[in-house]
């Protein structure tokens, strides 16, 4: 059976690397992430022509995800470079203090607002929680701390507010611009940094079509505040992603597996799509195999019903890019081997007839011994509804459209396939269906396929008919 679980990776420095690219794609790689927090836009530019050529070339279709900077909120820069911090030192973020003026008493802040947001006993969490200040005091700007957690602190490192609660926008005026860039490029989905709530993801979707984009929208969970509005959140977003660096750094590491596991669930109950990311094999950076810890971690998001699991450092800096994808390949293929049919929304009243024909679809291929769906689509909106309920039959997205057969490569369990309906003949259609799933070796004479599609081919959010037919039968001149 092909892999369910789908794999983004981040592109850098390491998959530049000649053939590198081409090894990820073979590797398996759906989805490759462009993280515009770092290098120029023409670097990026220059990756999705690449990774797309190749992968027209190679066969399967890839997804760009442009990922926003957002407004991380920094420390200064220090006259020295660093300082050293003792458990009990009296040290200031100040506005006032010039961003390369830090030294050992205090430094100045990318976010100048910042103590608009504090009050005496607030704790801050610099460099990804590795010191902690409790605030004494804020007056003009200047944030008066006690050391909690000490140690080497250096420039331009991340300030997390324990508990959440930083009024920073989630767009900044760069990621404005860069969402013009995305739109440009054609990205196929756009990652929106630090969500606050719903309102941020529906501002983000509009100057992204605005400008040109019809890609997706993923929202990025790594804000304690965006727990609390999540489901206004998953409404609004195609897609959510499980950003453990931030969230955890904010919520405590400790909460993180149980908050995993419920964004997941939450995720897939609202039909919507969910990619779980953060150090999901880290050692790889260095080492040419995961540790077993990685190996757990990316099996139970597996098992909890991730659609992708995302790399970071692990393919953009690391040394052994395509490894990795490997890696991850071969352990979502075992964990999948565990994964149960589901009764997802079997009791929900459903409010479109292509939404309901995907759910009958799914039903009735887990319960007939179905071996492929073959669902032809417009947008990859039946395909996305289908792929919500938990089974091992692939789906098949089959579409003339290039965007579409992007798209939902991020989807669990759901394969492009380039088709254009060529006939108005249903029995035509239903045959040229079967012979491509024939050619791919997809299915064998004596096997059920389900296949969906509209009465009205070309129109959008018309599926309204589900057919099951056994392969061989499709040869006959005559069908009912």
């Amino acid at each position: 059976m092909p892999r369910r679980t789908k794999i983004v990776a981040t592109l850098g420095p390491a998959t530049d690397r000649p053939t590198v690219m081409q090894d990820l794609i073979a590797a398996g790689v759906d989805v490759v992430r462009l993280n515009l927090s770092h290098d120029s836009r023409e670097r990026h530019r220059e990756r999705a022509e690449r990774i797309r050529d190749y992968a027209v070339a190679a066969g399967p279709e890839v997804a760009v995800l442009i990922d926003l900077q957002g407004p991380k909120i920094r420390i200064g820069r220090f006259a020295d470079g660093g300082v050293i911090l003792a458990r009990g030192d009296a040290f200031a973020i100040d506005a006032n203090c010039g961003l390369d003026a830090g030294d050992a008493s205090r430094v100045g802040t990318t976010y100048p607002r910042l103590a608009e947001d504090l009050k005496h006993g607030d704790r801050l969490l610099l460099d990804d929680g590795a010191i902690e200040l409790w605030v004494d005091s804020v007056a003009d700007g200047r944030i008066d701390c006690r050391v909690v957690v000490g140690g080497r602190l250096s420039d331009s490192k991340g300030i997390n507010k324990k508990g959440g609660g930083l009024s920073a926008p989630a767009l900044t005026e760069k990621d404005k611009d860069d969402i013009r860039f995305a739109a440009e490029i054609e990205a196929d989905y756009l990652a929106v940094s630090f969500v606050r709530n719903g309102d941020d993801v529906r501002l983000a979707r509009e100057l992204f079509y605005e400008a040109g984009g019809r890609g997706g929208i993923v929202a990025k969970i790594e804000r304690a505040e965006a727990l609390r509005g999540i489901d206004d959140i998953i409404d609004a977003a195609d897609a959510i992603m499980v950003a453990r660096g931030d969230l955890g750094v904010e919520i405590g590491d400790a909460k993180l597996p149980a908050v995993q596991k419920k964004l997941i669930s939450r995720a897939r109950e609202m039909n919507s799509v969910v990619i779980t990311a953060t150090q999901m094999m880290q050692s790889m950076i260095q080492s040419p195999i995961p540790t077993r810890a990685e190996v757990f971690d990316v099996a139970n998001a597996v098992l909890d019903g991730t659609d992708a699991v995302m790399l970071s450092a692990e393919s953009s800096i690391g040394k052994y890019p395509a490894k990795v994808v490997e890696a991850l390949d071969r352990i979502c293929l075992e964990a999948e081997k565990s994964v149960t049919r589901s009764g997802h929304r079997i009791d929900s009243v459903f409010g479109r007839v292509d939404e309901a024909i995907a759910m009958a679809a799914m039903y009735a291929a887990n319960h007939l011994g179905v071996k492929a769906i073959a669902a032809l689509t417009e947008t990859g909106s039946t395909v996305k509804w289908m792929s919500r309920i938990s089974s091992g039959i692939p789906i098949h997205a089959m579409t003339r459209f290039q965007p579409t057969r992007r798209k939902v490569r991020l989807f669990r369990g759901v394969y492009p396939v380039s088709f254009d309906v060529a006939s108005t003949d249903i029995h035509e259609v239903n045959r040229e269906v079967i012979e491509e799933l024939l050619r791919r070796g997809t299915v064998r004479d004596g096997d059920l396929v389900i296949i969906t599609k509209g009465d009205r081919s070309g129109v959008e959010g018309q599926t309204n008919v589900m057919k099951i037919m056994r392969v061989g039968e499709h040869r006959l001149l005559n069908e009912d």
